[in-house]
């Protein structure tokens, strides 16, 4: 999704984390993408998506996380949302327009101004699909969505 900090080649991951084990005990949960595209020079970026609800996470090069988007639904408008945090400059929520509405086709994503953030319900999207990540980052953005900030 488009707005996110610079990426980088190389994805983080934690090999003693076993996602396919726990998977099997858990409901809709996120699932990693592989061969996520990444920009030279720049700190990993990862993406899970699972059930209609998406995390791009991006982390420095030096290795700490130093953003995330969650891709959500509004449950009253339907129309995709995009919840951004970044350190330092807190959460900004941005509809997703997708081009196809227009005549022009742009077919790339954009995020356009949005109003309020429904809090409640994509906290409660989070934990119902964020079993299967690390415990540590699964923390980070939960404490984040909480903190709203």
């Amino acid at each position: 999704m488009a707005g996110g900090p610079c990426q980088n080649p190389k994805a983080r991951a934690n090999p003693r984390f076993d996602t396919a084990r726990r998977r099997s005990k858990l409901g809709a949960v996120l699932v990693e993408y592989k061969n996520v595209r990444q920009e030279p020079g720049c700190g990993p970026r990862r993406w899970f998506e699972g059930g209609g609800f998406e995390l791009v996470v991006w982390y420095r090069a030096d290795g700490p996380v130093e953003g995330f988007q969650i891709l959500h639904r509004h449950r009253h408008r339907g129309r995709e949302r995009a919840l951004t945090w970044r350190d330092g400059a807190g959460f900004s929520h941005g509809r997703v327009d997708n081009g196809m509405g227009s005549p022009l086709k742009n077919l790339t994503p954009i995020l356009l101004p949005n109003g309020g953030i429904p809090w409640e319900e994509v906290l409660r999207e989070f934990d119902e699909s964020s079993g299967s990540l690390e415990p540590a980052l699964r923390a980070l953005v939960r404490r984040r969505l909480e903190a709203r900030g």
